[in-house]
């Protein structure tokens, strides 16, 4: 039980004065036996408030040992999606539209098999925490497995019918040829960037998020000269793009796996590929595969919509989405610290730990946001006239940027809640009440379509239907979902 000096709420770590290991269970009570309860002096009454701020300290370090390094590693990595579309800006608004319809196809494939990177994080941590060190590594590698056949098998279904798949989005023909080739080409990329998503989530899992960060900012490093060559040096255009990308994607790939087999080996576990295990990984994910196909599916709906806005709307579109995608991952830093502490203190059956580390990171994501939004604010007054020369692309942009600015504190208490319920394994939950939400939010981007408004309105009506409102409903199912513990699982 507590000390006299001791907050309720302060987890034993913290008193014990650090998050000290994976195991939480066989520390001595630093109280003793019974004892009479001392007499309270006046002197005595603020004792606790030291013994908080070194508990929120402590988990604030946690926090940040985690998400600072993975802050890092999820902004490089859209660098290459943000690199590629300030040169294709330059190239034709007609090509960088194309580039909007190929990265939605291609973000969507990616990002519903973010189960390999979130479901392995839980996993591994997890068993990281209850102490099995063997079985956390061996997970990932079955993770990893699964992320080269599904990446294969996703590559050969978009050379096939990529065309076909780009086509039902109803562009121009000439956007529509200029999406293809970059569809094409950086299909063969999908394997290799799904292996870093599965990798990535077997190290942090284990509590390292250096290893990612030195990768990802390696990747973006080579890919962003690398790209500007083959765009313009070699004249390639929208193919140089994709070209350059999936070279930099293979290379992040093989440093990672080489770097797991090293692992593996030091600790004696096999590599090979363990059918039954890819099952048993694929049956757990399925939950964050529904979770995750909701969120695409709102994308994939507003694309939809601005396409039909127009081609200057659609380009606008496909900015504003690569400045979104930028500013979320980095709120969403906090969100992988989230999903590693919780699933390694469920797994020592520490819930104390974990609800110390919702409440910092519940503070941190509204704070975060609020001063992602300040700064947006500013500049979206110069990012468009950075992105692109067309006065029209720019106005469109601008106004969808604003809609971003008072989405951002809502999206940082999103995405540190989303983390939390992730790593706790509570992907069923989050799957159907994304499921609901994301029925609840079409008919806001089906109102815009009917009306489709011209210029800069209709698309900030679009992210005001598609991101504000989503983000709102979002965030009430996440906070009534902690209010409670029924999504605890310990051990």
């Amino acid at each position: 039980m507590p000390t006299p000096s001791s907050s309720p709420d302060e987890p034993d770590e913290l008193r014990d004065g650090g998050l000290s290991g994976p195991t939480a269970g066989d520390r001595e009570e630093r109280t003793g036996g019974d004892r009479e309860e001392p007499t309270v002096e006046p002197r005595e009454a603020p004792i606790a408030e030291p013994h908080e701020e070194r508990a929120r300290c402590t988990v604030d370090r946690d926090i940040l040992r985690l998400a600072i390094p993975s802050l890092g590693a999820l902004v490089a990595e859209p660098l290459f999606v943000l690199a590629d579309s300030a040169f294709i800006a330059r190239v034709s608004t007609t090509s960088l539209a194309g580039l909007g319809l190929a990265s939605t196809v291609l973000t969507t494939v990616v990002g519903l098999a973010v189960f390999l990177a979130y479901s392995t994080t839980a996993a591994v941590a997890r068993s990281f925490g209850a102490g099995r060190r063997r079985e956390a590594i061996s997970r990932g590698i079955d993770a990893c497995w699964l992320a080269l056949l599904v990446g294969a098998a996703a590559a050969l279904v978009l050379l096939v019918a990529g065309e076909a798949l780009l086509a039902l989005f109803g562009p121009s023909p000439e956007v529509l040829a200029e999406a293809t080739i970059y569809l094409r080409i950086s299909a063969l990329g999908l394997p290799a960037m799904l292996a870093v998503q599965a990798a990535t989530g077997l190290v942090r899992g284990l509590q390292d998020a250096t290893l990612p960060l030195a990768v990802a900012v390696g990747g973006a490093i080579v890919n962003i000269p690398l790209n500007a060559l083959l765009i313009f040096g070699l004249d390639l255009g929208i193919a140089g793009s994709a070209i350059g990308t999936v070279i930099a994607q293979w290379g992040m790939a093989l440093v990672l796996l080489a770097a797991i087999v090293r692992r593996a080996r030091r600790e004696g576990i096999g590599l090979g590929l363990q059918p039954a295990n890819l099952v048993a990984v694929g049956r757990d994910a399925v939950p964050m595969f529904v979770r995750t196909l909701s969120l695409r599916v709102v994308v994939i709906a507003s694309t939809v919509v601005a396409t039909g806005l127009g081609d200057v709307q659609l380009a606008a579109h496909q900015l504003t989405t690569t400045v979104f995608t930028v500013l979320s991952l980095a709120l969403d830093s906090l969100a992988i610290a989230g999903q590693a502490l919780t699933g390694r203190y469920l797994g020592a059956s520490d819930p104390r730990t974990v609800h110390a580390v919702t409440r910092r990171l519940m503070v941190w994501g509204v704070g975060g946001g609020a001063v992602v939004a300040v700064l947006l604010l500013a500049a979206s007054y110069v990012v468009p006239e950075l992105f692109t020369p067309d006065v029209a692309v720019q106005e469109s942009l601008r106004a969808a940027l604003w809609v971003l600015v008072i989405t951002q504190p809502i999206a940082g208490y999103v995405f540190v809640l989303d983390g939390v319920l992730m790593g706790a394994g509570d992907a069923p939950y989050l799957a159907k009440v994304g499921s609901l939400i994301a029925v609840l939010v079409l008919p806001g981007a089906v109102a815009v379509a009917l009306w489709a408004p011209g210029g800069p309105l209709g698309l900030a009506l679009l992210w005001l239907a598609c991101n504000f409102f989503f983000m709102v409903l979002r965030a009430i199912s996440l906070g009534l979902r902690v209010r409670t513990d029924d999504w605890m699982r310990l051990g």
